[in-house]
């Protein structure tokens, strides 16, 4: 069974994702990561030279080529959730939950992750904090609709957000039964290319 972090860029999907691997025995894949390799060009030029459309196709080929493994916790960018076959998708291929943050926890963690410019290009052309609260307007809806379950990152350690996910997906991976410690979170999220 493969788990898939959803939920806006720097909610903790990739801090998180890589914990929960650890812990669960399984490989963590971040998919916008996945996705600059495969293309051998950052999200940011991609959208610059060839706009969100193109950008959200090759989203949507790259979730389909990670589905073909198994046993994954898969940290997908913030936006995956905008095609409705990409949660169908995920559904089918695992559990599909989304980590929640605040817009002032969001706006924080994307304002001290040095990584934000080159990798999570502007989605509108409004100031950071106001750009975040429309897009999680919108996009909230469909996170809870195409979620199995929901998790808070607010203020909460990575040690206590892992152990609830843990829980909310019963225990370890049944192949492995070992449990590694976790780390602190420290409320920012540098290694996420999370658009």
């Amino acid at each position: 069974m493969n788990i898939f972090l959803i939920g806006y860029r720097g909610t903790g999907k990739t801090a998180v994702g890589k914990i929960l691997a650890e812990k669960r025995k399984q490989d963590f894949i971040d998919a916008d990561l996945a996705l600059e390799k495969e293309n051998d060009i950052s999200i940011s030029e991609m959208v610059a030279e060839h706009g969100w459309g193109y950008f959200r196709q090759k989203e949507r080929e790259t979730l389909i080529r990670l589905c073909k493994g198994d046993h994954q916790i898969i940290a997908t960018g913030g936006g995956v959730i905008l095609n409705p076959e990409n949660i169908r998708i995920m559904r089918e291929n695992g559990k599909v939950i989304w980590l929640k943050a605040s817009a002032e926890t969001v706006t924080s963690r994307i304002l001290k992750d040095e990584k934000t410019a080159s990798q999570r290009p502007a989605l509108t052309d409004k100031g950071v904090m106001d750009e975040i609260e429309e897009t999680l307007s919108f996009r909230c809806p469909l996170y809870e609709k195409a979620a199995d379950f929901s998790v808070d990152t607010d203020g909460i350690s990575l040690k206590t957000i892992c152990k609830s996910l843990m829980e909310k997906i019963g225990g370890r991976n049944p192949v492995h039964q070992g449990i590694q410690p976790a780390v602190p979170f420290q409320g920012s999220e540098s290694e996420n290319s999370d658009p």
